[in-house]
């Protein structure tokens, strides 16, 4: 299922069934939870966000957890772009960092050779040897014409590692959301991982914003979803966005968490 198929069955309104138990049902085996930016200004350039796996996964399944942002001319939308990590066996320590993109019609958009081995041989999955606990930051920038970098930076060392670039026509960002996509079953030990910093630079205001809040998203359970999945603000700090797996969800979808920003 193409990624703009899969955001939109998620953003639709979910019945009242549950599943806390057992695989997901959807087409690509996975349960996915989304935390869209609201009121992120117009002509963004850059976006980014500290993203730290608080709880790892003790499992063998895929984890993926990624920033996306459509990139756009005005109103028209050309594809998206989503860059993240995740936890995924077959890549040393299971630990990888993934760039990639569909055109807004469908099909992965290509892109530049990325200088990162990838051990299974992908052009978007690459070898990146992530800690759990610590935080990294993914970025998504305009890097020149119809070319978009994706990088993440170990905040502990500072180091820098770009990914690489896709290949999509566009001016600006837009439809920014972090997700997690989840391969395990739904009562898996949980796993949590924390947002932090979120962050768009526009060509109007040299200052980075922040977006006021998120507007938050469940997969249906008869679209395959887990009922089980939670996001939420950290309550000691009410500008972090906590996503986790196998516990008590206590929001709805559609929901508006306000962000906090502690200056």
């Amino acid at each position: 299922m193409a990624l703009f198929d899969r955001l939109r069955r998620a953003l639709a309104t979910p019945a009242a069934s549950a599943r806390t138990s057992g695989r997901p049902t959807s087409s690509n085996g996975a349960s996915s939870t989304h935390a869209r930016w609201l009121d992120v200004p117009e002509g963004a350039q850059a976006v980014s966000v500290d993203l730290n796996i608080a709880l790892p996964p003790s499992t063998t399944d895929l984890y993926f957890w990624a920033l996306q942002a459509s990139f756009a001319t005005g109103t028209t939308l050309h594809g998206a772009g989503h860059v993240g990590l995740q936890w995924i066996s077959g890549h040393p320590g299971s630990t990888a960092v993934n760039w990639g993109g569909y055109h807004q019609g469908g099909g992965e958009l290509p892109g530049t050779e990325s200088t990162l081995p990838s051990a299974r041989g992908n052009a978007n999955t690459r070898d990146f040897g992530w800690t759990a606990g610590e935080a990294y930051r993914l970025t998504i920038e305009r890097s020149g014409a119809d070319r978009w970098l994706g990088s993440v930076t170990e905040l502990t060392s500072g180091t820098v590692t770009p990914i690489r670039e896709l290949f999509c026509a566009g001016q600006e960002l837009r439809h920014i959301v972090m997700w997690s996509e989840v391969f395990a079953a739904c009562d898996a030990p949980p796993v949590e991982v924390h947002w932090a910093n979120l962050s768009v630079h526009s060509q109007a205001d040299p200052e980075p914003a922040a977006p006021s809040a998120v507007g938050i998203s469940y997969q249906r359970v008869e679209d395959g979803g887990c009922s089980n999945t939670y996001t939420s603000i950290d309550p000691a700090r009410p500008s972090v966005v906590r996503q986790r797996t196998n516990t008590e969800r206590r929001n709805a979808h559609g929901d508006t968490l306000p962000l906090v920003q502690i200056r």
